[in-house]
């Protein structure tokens, strides 16, 4: 039965692929809930801790740079700032190079922290477009266009999902060809869902467990 499965979500591959952006939205999104896959944009330029690692270093003060850190990793970003800030005065060039190398290693110890892996820094371009929605949700105080866009994206790919599966269930004891494609289009409704419906409960618990 598994093997079974296995063949029918290799003949579906292509079909998955061609799936509505709005509902790829909904997984990229929804996907975040997880530590380990937790990215968000944190490590691209224009994400959070850059931000607030620019104003501080405007600032002087490095306090609210340790935020993004754990306890153990203070002193680390401490030393760094306290460097990067005698380094600034050096020049533009050095400054760059300064600022650049303290805010991979600002966004490297906050990665580690997630359990995450550092892949270098980003272009801001490289933010999901879900994230951004939920930055300026956050900026403007109102979270209903982000609702909307996730709500819509996720209703569009279950009605989709179950309009297929219905169609072709309705053909599935005529031949063995139209039962094969019930059955896969089955696979692809149930565990679409199961999946979402994972993902949402997964987020949840851990989110809540965390204190988040």
């Amino acid at each position: 039965m598994i093997l079974f499965l296995k063949l029918i979500k290799r003949k579906a591959k292509k079909r998955r692929a061609k799936a509505d952006k709005p509902v790829l939205l909904v997984f990229a999104l929804l996907s975040t809930l997880y530590v380990g896959n937790a990215s968000a944009h944190c490590d691209t330029l224009d994400g959070p801790v850059v931000a607030t690692a620019r104003t501080a270093l405007d600032k002087g003060d490095v306090t609210p740079l340790l935020k993004w850190v754990r306890p153990e990793e203070e002193e680390k970003i401490r030393v760094a700032f306290q460097k990067t800030l005698a380094m600034r005065v050096k020049g533009a060039e050095v400054k760059e190079f300064a600022e650049m190398y303290f805010f991979e290693t600002l966004v490297r110890i906050h990665r580690e922290g997630e359990g995450a892996p550092y892949t270098g820094l980003k272009p801001g371009e490289a933010v999901d477009p879900a994230v951004a929605l939920a930055d300026k949700a956050l900026e403007n105080g109102n979270v209903d266009k982000l609702v909307n866009v996730l709500s819509n994206a996720m209703a569009n790919g279950i009605r989709k999902h179950f309009q297929h599966a219905r169609e072709t269930r309705k053909h599935a004891d005529d031949s063995v060809t139209a039962g094969r494609e019930f059955v896969e289009s089955y696979v692809l409704f149930t565990h679409y869902v199961e999946g979402l419906h994972g993902l949402i409960k997964g987020g949840a618990a851990h989110h809540g467990e965390a204190g988040h």
